[in-house]
């Protein structure tokens, strides 16, 4: 399995060059799903410190053997991230996040685990870092749910796909911001297309026409203009955007 390694220690690399982290000064990471602690190898190579963890005593095991350098947690994420607000300067993951979208006990609700997950994180990160997890959506379902929950936890950010056009390279790295809202780095790839419709962004733009739910005010242009993209990301037919859309029309008499 070195091919696996292989792909594996490249997504670690550009996970990590994704958190845009400070040159200067060694940092403190958490690795949501590190397993044997493959990415944590890249991560101390590049001089910084970091903390894995992953669901398997197994896998956990084999980064013990493999004399890791960070230190290792056995949890479950859906549980929420058990550290001190402000703890890390950043935060990767491989693989890993979209197995909260599958509910293994009947007691499981992937959104609210999601939502643990993401707003426990919020709080454990420094304010100004970023998280960057790479996942296997199964569908525009998935990717949603995670986005949404990612969302309501109060980051912002969104999807960097990289080689959105190849089947085989085409990698997910969901992009999110603590506390403030940095520029979506673009995706590797996408150069020779002018439009990149795979990057769904969502920036604090969007939070002025929320209302205390959090949710935009029904019918508003915002509102319109947001079900148009979930629907247009479902692949569903939709209407161009105009500056017509979501006015008022005029009374008739």
């Amino acid at each position: 399995s070195s091919r696996v390694v292989e792909i594996q220690s490249q997504m670690s690399e550009r996970a990590v060059e994704l958190l845009g982290l400070p040159e200067d000064r060694p940092c403190l990471l958490l690795d949501v799903g590190c397993g044997s602690g493959l990415s944590g190898d890249y991560i101390s190579e590049e001089g910084h410190y970091w903390i894995g963890m992953d669901i398997s005593p197994a896998m956990l095991d084999v980064a013990v053997e493999r004399e890791v350098e960070g230190d290792l947690l056995l949890a479950d994420v859906g549980h929420g991230i058990p550290f001190r607000p402000g703890t890390f300067d950043g935060c990767i993951s491989i693989s890993a996040v979209q197995w909260l979208c599958n509910a293994d006990k009947k007691s499981h609700s992937p959104p609210k685990r999601l939502y643990r997950f993401f707003s426990t994180l919020y709080t454990a990160l420094a304010r100004g870092s970023r998280a960057v997890l790479q996942l296997y959506p199964e569908n525009s379902e998935q990717l949603e749910l995670i986005t949404t929950q990612a969302m309501r936890a109060g980051f912002t950010g969104g999807m960097v796909v990289d080689y959105p056009n190849s089947a085989k390279a085409k990698k997910f790295f969901l992009c999110l911001f603590v506390g403030t809202s940095g520029i979506l780095p673009k995706g590797l790839g996408t150069e020779c297309a002018n439009e990149e419709p795979h990057q769904a962004k969502f920036t604090n733009e969007r939070t002025r026409f929320r209302n205390v739910k959090g949710k935009s005010v029904k019918k508003s242009r915002d509102w319109i203009l947001e079900k148009k993209e979930r629907r247009r990301r479902q692949g569903k037919e939709v209407r161009a955007d105009t500056k017509y859309t979501g006015r008022k029309r005029r009374p008739h008499f």
